[in-house]
């Protein structure tokens, strides 16, 4: 991060207490500055001595303790804050916060920031669901306030249901999106569609015709632009990968079904980025029952598949249309002849072949070509990295259009 952002945890009476301190671990490692105020209760469950070895700040835990004469604790702390975050948010700190009661240095420092607050709360089944944490929650919303779902599972207190605090990974990646939505206000509100990873084309029940992507670079695009703000929607075949954070994921499977869901989507996005590697090729017949193996071996005949990325281009009304070209050989030549034939505004190219750059890695290099002849190199770095480079050159370039 080239700026530490400054994170007031607020860390209030539960078991998920053991979770916040993840969080301040992982946040204080990923740049970020990070002070922490605890209730009473808080610390019931976890020593203020954990947090100051974690975040390497003073914890504040009372009201009434004012070591400098010149200043007043919680109004500096606030002050300090580019976001507020609560974790764990009980009931009473919800309740709290709702009706503006300030009892503690948790709540008195809370009612002086007026920087944006995240809340994630923890709490009971039946006390989440209560008529009134629902609407101290509903007040809190229309106040601003941001909540992050509690999950569903096995609580602490032996019950099975919604309220769990999110982890400390889920909360780490709304952290990110705040201050990287906060930064990016173009794209609030741009419908964004990204295709990722293979198809496969199925040859009889078990077998397939694919290609080794894994759909990282493409769900790495579709997490930053929904972090910087847009409206994402990802098409992805058949990967193990996680949903992005904030993102509609539609699952396909063949070349055929992808073409069908990127079609129902794509007349009414701004932008579209089509990074999947979708087979050129399938079967010409699926065959119905296993193909067993002979000693006269086995030709498979196959037939091209649709081609989406030429069907975009030429369907194209305003939308603003990326594609990518994995090449073994002569990248910028395939690269730019697919620019042109296919209706493109940008174009992505990589060197399958290169280490660090090929299918199934955590990192990529990229070589950007755009309709008017600019050209944007994009050095080997992790995926995530690349997809923001990538996204701020759209950026660019659609600014330059309007």
């Amino acid at each position: 991060m080239s700026e530490k952002k400054h994170i007031l945890l607020c860390v209030t009476g539960g078991i998920a207490v053991f979770k916040a301190a993840a969080l301040t671990s992982k946040l204080t490692q990923d740049g970020y500055q990070v002070k922490v105020v605890m209730t009473e209760s808080a610390r019931e469950f976890v020593t203020p001595l954990t947090f100051q070895a974690l975040s390497r700040e003073v914890v504040y835990e009372n009201t009434f303790y004012e070591p400098d004469p010149s200043s007043i604790a919680h109004i500096d702390i606030a002050d300090w804050a580019d976001l507020v975050v609560i974790a764990p948010a009980t009931a009473n700190i919800i309740g709290k916060l709702a009706h503006g009661l300030a009892d503690d240095m948790v709540s008195t420092t809370l009612l002086a920031s007026t920087a944006p607050v995240m809340i994630a709360p923890a709490m009971n089944v039946h006390m989440y669901a209560h008529p009134a944490v629902t609407r101290n929650m509903a007040a809190l919303k229309e106040m601003g306030c941001e909540f992050i779902e509690p999950d569903e599972g096995y609580l602490a207190c032996g019950y099975s249901g919604k309220g769990r605090m999110a982890e400390p990974e889920d909360l780490h990646a709304m952290i990110d999106h705040h201050f990287i939505r906060r930064a990016n206000p173009q794209w609030h509100g741009l419908k964004v569609l990204v295709t990722a990873g293979p198809t496969q084309e199925k040859v009889d029940p078990v077998r397939f015709v694919s290609n080794r992507s894994s759909g990282k670079m493409g769900f790495a695009i579709a997490e930053e632009a929904a972090a910087r703000g847009a409206d994402v929607t990802l098409i992805a075949g058949p990967v193990g990968l996680p949903d992005p954070h904030g993102v509609k994921r539609v699952d396909v499977t063949s070349a055929a079904e992808m073409y069908e869901q990127v079609h129902q989507y794509y007349g009414s996005q701004d932008v579209v980025i089509k990074a999947a590697a979708v087979s050129d090729y399938r079967p010409a017949n699926v065959a119905e029952q296993k193909v067993k193996k002979s000693d006269d071996g086995w030709t498979l005949p196959l037939e091209q598949t649709a081609d989406i990325l030429q069907s975009l281009g030429a369907a194209k009304k305003g939308q603003y249309l990326v594609g990518f070209a994995a090449e073994s050989e002569h990248i910028e030549y395939y690269a730019k002849k697919k620019l042109r034939e296919k209706g493109l505004d940008l174009i992505a190219a990589n060197s399958i072949v290169a280490e660090g750059s090929g299918f199934d890695g955590d990192t990529n290099a990229l070589m950007l070509y755009d309709r008017v002849g600019n050209e944007v190199e994009i050095r080997l770095t992790a995926k995530r990295a690349a997809a923001k480079q990538l996204l701020d050159a759209v950026q660019v370039r659609m600014g330059a259009e309007k």
